[in-house]
């Protein structure tokens, strides 16, 4: 019997983090995930067949990433209905083997990096970007790699402005709980603060010469 029968099909990021065995995950914009170090490419290798079996197992779909520093496990979204249930215990049972391995968690370093394409209101440009880079359609609104390697873009209309210039920035999904240092560190580093209304969901941010940058934590939060 597949031991995710039990699980609701969708469930929220909040949900996922009360589940037991997950404190080494964290969710971005692209769905859980976990870093676990590594001192050699074997070794961050050692960990692929525990998460296949564990991906056979939960019936989940997961994406790996293996380098010599570590290795990368998401569960990526399969629509923006929200997580798998079965990712919860999936990610308790990568977690464990990755213990045993004394493959060392290191949840500051999850992250996903996506592009914020703000269109004309009477454009739509998704096409375009969609041809250019061959990406699928994700959404009403948004444009995915289907390897899931490259950032994942969102359109959306802006107004009052002229129809010719694009405003385009990078939207940077970290831990809840890394948040505040990488907005101090950008900030550190030269950065401008542009808006924190929506802190801690987001602050807004612009580099020295004026590129905008949302560095963001709702994705791990929310209910």
């Amino acid at each position: 019997m597949d031991d995710s029968t039990s699980e609701p099909a969708r469930i929220s990021a909040a949900a996922f983090h009360r589940a037991p065995g997950v404190t080494d995950w964290r969710v971005t914009a692209t769905g859980p995930q976990a870093v676990f170090t590594a001192n050699s490419l074997a070794h961050a290798a050692s960990l692929v067949a525990h998460v296949v079996a564990a991906a056979d197992r939960f019936a989940v779909r997961p994406d790996v990433d293996v380098r010599p520093e570590a290795i990368v496990v998401r569960v990526p979204y399969p629509s923006e209905d929200g997580i798998p249930g079965a990712a919860a215990p999936f990610a308790a049972a990568v977690s464990q083997a990755a213990a045993e391995l004394q493959l060392t968690a290191d949840p500051a370093r999850a992250q996903a990096v996506g592009i914020y394409v703000a269109q004309h209101s009477h454009a739509d440009v998704r096409p375009f970007f969609m041809a250019a880079l061959g990406y699928d359609a994700f959404g009403e609104g948004d444009a995915v790699d289907p390897l899931r390697c490259g950032p994942q873009l969102a359109f959306n209309p802006i107004t009052g402005d002229s129809p010719s210039r694009g405003r385009t920035h990078f939207d940077v999904f970290v831990p809840a709980d890394q948040i505040r240092a990488r907005v101090d560190a950008a900030l550190a580093a030269g950065g401008r603060l542009v808006d924190d209304s929506h802190a801690p969901a987001w602050w807004s941010l612009a580099s020295p010469d004026n590129h905008g940058v949302d560095i963001a934590s709702w994705t791990d939060t929310y209910e």
